[in-house]
């Protein structure tokens, strides 16, 4: 009977470096492959840092695209292939929540000075009551004038605490789309209500 040759199992790293070698000659077929092997690994990293299934299969969508376009310079002796990957999602993870952060923060702020500029008091007595259901009809009135997508926009961003990439996904707009009119919808509703008061 003759001898077999033992087998030699080549290393999970091995073969997950060897797939990025070929997504790094773009191969979609590896890239495939590459993600059917680790996203549920970096799907969960993504999970805790960001604490959201929403945000956690973007981040896992754009670190495969950073996969994508820097595979070719991936240097299998410089670091362990998951870990590599795993920096990738750890730093989109962290892009994103910074985004977020950004975004709801200007929107807050935003939204604060359209509403300090109309409520300005904060005693209750029977003329502020009056005075506050009125600035509250100005402001409809006001909300009123906007076309009736930025009507939206800058509702849902202020009535449902939305971000700009939110409101992006969720009206099927461009991100700058609706930046543009949550700024010019601001700047309106001041207008409008600096002329009703």
């Amino acid at each position: 009977m003759p001898d077999n040759p033992p087998m030699i199992a080549s290393s999970p790293d091995a073969e997950l470096t060897a797939l990025i070698d070929r997504v790094g000659r773009r191969d979609e077929a590896a890239l495939r492959t590459l993600y059917d092997r680790t996203s549920p690994k970096l799907f969960g990293l993504a999970m805790r840092v960001v604490r959201n299934r929403e945000w956690a299969e973007d981040v896992l969508q754009e670190s495969f695209l950073t996969v994508w376009r820097s595979a070719a310079d991936y240097r299998g002796t410089l670091s362990p292939p998951m870990a590599w990957m795993g920096l990738i999602v750890r730093s989109r993870s962290l892009d994103l929540l910074r985004r977020r952060t950004a975004d709801r923060a200007q929107l807050t702020q935003e939204f604060d000075e359209v509403m300090a500029d109309t409520f300005e008091s904060d005693s209750v007595d029977p003329m502020d009551t009056a005075d506050a259901s009125e600035q509250a009809w100005a402001l409809h009135q006001c909300l009123s004038q906007l076309e009736g997508r930025q009507r939206e926009v800058v509702s849902l961003a202020y009535l449902r605490d939305l971000s700009h990439g939110d409101l992006a996904r969720q009206l099927s707009l461009p991100l700058g789309t609706v930046k543009t009119w949550i700024r010019r919808g601001l700047e309106k509703l001041r207008a409008c209500m600096s002329q009703v008061a």
